[in-house]
């Protein structure tokens, strides 16, 4: 990890550059993948899925003999492990339901709002190098708690040894099935958006794609609501990870906690923000002693080779930094960080002292992990119960409500030169005086 003591303003914008692909160059390998699906359909997820994953499909969707059996491969202690992150999942998500209030905004004018599920959503699990079959949950637990009559889901196939190969990880297809996901297809990357975009034989178009993925993958879903009528959850690309720390955190947790999120990919990108140079030294020597001993320590490697700590007068300069930067993850690992938490405006997700790592969002906290990334926290909150579901707004005016706000509706409507707008009320009005 690189060391930046103090920097001035130019300086800070360049030490807080995410590592990004050029735009067109992935809008060019999408918009290619895309018209191959739109004209080729599942033919088209069989030629991409041999290429980039080198896997020979059989079958684009997973038979649900392969689903039942997946959780043959698991231990009992995962199958527990699994059973337990749900349940807080689903309470946290369960407490953001709300109830219609009817509101007379006027005599005989009342007015609400109510919720709607998506009826199809598609849900998008990376599962590469790292099959995160918390995501599983992360999304589909409030997907049937918003109550979507239709839940799909796409993953890459692996080469493992269950069922010889071909099919998703089998912690992927177990956690499917014990949160009610309708149907599971062995397809990834930009052709598995492209295929819930666009619909093929097999796979149907959904309404709204979900999930996390690569910067092909993020690209890839920003084209699909502009191009397939669809729309997605956010951008929510490679991960990334921001730590303000002071001298009362603990190195090692802060080291272990930048691992963490180094490990997803080498394009995911942590920093550290702090106003001592020894906890700077401190964590960067952790770093280096703690990522020895990781399996995925080439990949960590890469991804901390885009990665920054920055040394700066006091917190206060620490979390203007934070802000501007907008992280997926923030960790407060500093002296009353409770005080902070009204200072942070751009954020995805914070935790909030020593004992709080960012993998207990993850995994098992109950909050969602699927947050936005890429400086996207700015204008886009993470994932939640709102993100499955439709709010439609009714109202209902008697006689006397239409006289109440009649007159004013004539009014504006002629003024804006409207005249069928403003006739659909007087013929009212004339008829209530009759």
């Amino acid at each position: 990890m690189e060391k930046i003591l103090y920097p001035d303003k130019d300086k800070m914008q360049a030490a807080i550059k995410r590592p990004n692909k050029p735009e067109a160059e992935l809008g060019d390998v999408v918009r290619k993948i895309f018209a191959a699906i739109k004209q080729d359909g599942d033919k088209a997820l069989v030629k991409y899925t041999l290429e980039f994953d080198r896997v020979a499909l059989e079958s684009v969707e997973v038979n649900k003999e392969t689903i039942a059996e997946s959780g043959n491969y698991l231990s009992e202690e995962l199958k527990t492990a699994i059973s337990q992150a749900a349940a807080n999942i689903r309470r946290f998500h369960e407490s953001q339901q709300d109830k219609s209030v009817v509101v007379e905004t006027a005599q005989g004018v009342r007015c609400w709002r109510e919720s709607r599920p998506i009826e199809r959503v598609g849900i998008y699990v990376p599962g590469g190098s790292a099959p995160l079959f918390s995501t599983v949950l992360m999304l589909a637990i409030p997907a049937k708690i918003a109550g979507c009559k239709e839940i799909i889901l796409c993953t890459p196939p692996t080469t493992s040894p269950h069922r010889g190969g071909g099919t998703p990880h089998p912690a992927i297809l177990f956690a499917a099935a014990y949160v009610g996901v309708d149907r599971i297809f062995s397809v990834g990357g930009i052709q598995a958006i492209g295929a819930m975009t666009y619909g093929t034989a097999t796979i149907p178009k959904v309404s709204k794609i979900f999930g996390p993925g690569n910067q092909y993958v993020t690209m890839a879903k920003q084209i699909a609501q502009t191009s397939g009528n669809v729309a997605i959850d956010m951008p929510a690309g490679p991960s990334e990870a921001l730590i303000i720390a002071d001298k009362t955190c603990n190195p090692a947790f802060v080291a272990a906690d930048l691992l963490s999120q180094a490990e997803h990919g080498a394009d995911s990108q942590v920093m550290l923000l702090t106003d001592s140079e020894d906890v700077a030294d401190s964590v960067i020597a952790e770093v280096g002693n703690q990522v020895e001993a990781l399996p995925r320590k080439d990949i960590a490697a890469l991804s901390l080779e885009n990665s920054r700590v920055i040394v700066l007068n006091n917190i206060a300069e620490c979390v203007v930094l934070s802000n501007e930067y907008a992280p997926e993850h923030l960790i407060l690992a500093c002296e009353d960080a409770k005080h902070l938490v009204k200072q942070i405006v751009n954020a995805g997700s914070v935790f909030i002292g020593n004992y709080s790592c960012e993998s207990a969002g993850d995994y098992a906290s109950g909050t969602n992990h699927t947050l936005p990334t890429n400086g996207y926290a700015k204008c886009y909150s993470g994932v939640s119960l709102d993100s499955f579901i439709k709010k439609i707004t009714f109202q209902e005016i008697s006689a006397e409500g239409i006289a109440n706000i009649g007159p004013a509706i004539e009014i504006m409507a002629a003024a804006e030169k409207l005249d069928a707008h403003k006739n659909a009320v007087s013929i009212r009005l004339k008829d209530l005086n009759k």
